[in-house]
């Protein structure tokens, strides 16, 4: 298990360079301030929650097996709260259902199963 969430971790990572890259260079330049805040705080999370399925992997491959639940929370929580910011940010019509506050809490709920498999023998 602790193979997918290193590579998950990748592959989130690869994907938050790349659409940094379009979004420095190939978006629209008519985007308003706020699409553009959008945009730069899903590249933040997403960056940032590729590092930590890094370390999901880790902790797993050395006997940590509750940091699957940080993992599983993690990456949910990069596809719903990254997902519905960039959709958002498209001006594609809005989604029946709020992705991003659900992708958020997962974020959050994934940091806290993290530090519980931390403390966990």
């Amino acid at each position: 298990m602790h193979r997918l969430w290193l590579f998950l971790g990748a592959v989130a990572g690869l994907i938050a360079v790349a659409l940094a890259a379009w979004a420095a260079h190939g978006a629209p330049a008519a985007y308003d301030i706020a699409p553009r805040r959008a945009a730069e705080s899903a590249l933040t999370m997403q960056g940032w929650h590729a590092l930590a399925l890094l370390a999901v992997g880790l902790m797993v491959e050395r006997g940590r097996r509750a940091a699957n639940l940080a993992g599983a929370c993690f990456a949910l929580g990069i596809l719903l709260f990254c997902g519905g910011v960039w959709w958002s940010v498209t001006g594609r019509a809005p989604l029946p259902v709020p992705l991003a506050p659900v992708g958020g809490t997962l974020l959050m709920a994934g940091w806290a199963a993290l530090a519980i498999a931390a403390l966990k023998r």
